[in-house]
């Protein structure tokens, strides 16, 4: 398997800026912004559903803690992230290892002037079909 991530936690460990019995956490490269982190397993999975729920509970509490070191100590803001898109051939820019962003956020920052101004030309109404659909595949 090719998987950079792995590669990390197998050797490559310099990258490393905090780990945790099942999880470790480094800064993105390439990143979206400065202080981009992305937190890990060490056990290659693609999906939350192939973790424990130990090791779910482990991964969330990591999370969490770097979030909050963030909003203490970097932005006043924090964006997290998580895709699961199996039909993107894996790149340096998607890897198939599951791993959340935590991107540190301040009002209207590159991210946002560059990208994010424009999301209300992409946001659109629920349909009442859409919401029907999903409530009988839920129910």
């Amino acid at each position: 398997m090719d998987c950079p991530f792995c590669k990390i936690i197998s050797g490559n460990k310099e990258r490393i800026v905090r780990q945790t019995k099942n999880t470790f956490t480094v800064l993105s490269n390439p990143r979206l912004m400065p202080g981009h982190l992305l937190v890990i397993p060490k056990k290659h999975v693609e999906k939350f559903s192939e973790l424990s729920l130990e090791k779910k509970g482990e991964f969330f509490g990591e999370v969490i803690l770097i979030q909050e070191k963030i909003l203490e100590e970097v932005a006043s803001g924090c964006d997290l992230s998580q895709h699961f898109r199996p039909f993107i051939k894996q790149s340096r820019l998607k890897v198939n290892h599951l791993h959340m962003h935590i991107r540190p956020r301040t009002f209207e920052d590159e991210l946002y002037q560059k990208v994010q101004i424009h999301e209300k030309e992409v946001f659109t109404d629920l349909l009442k079909t859409e919401f029907k659909k999903y409530k009988k595949l839920f129910s």
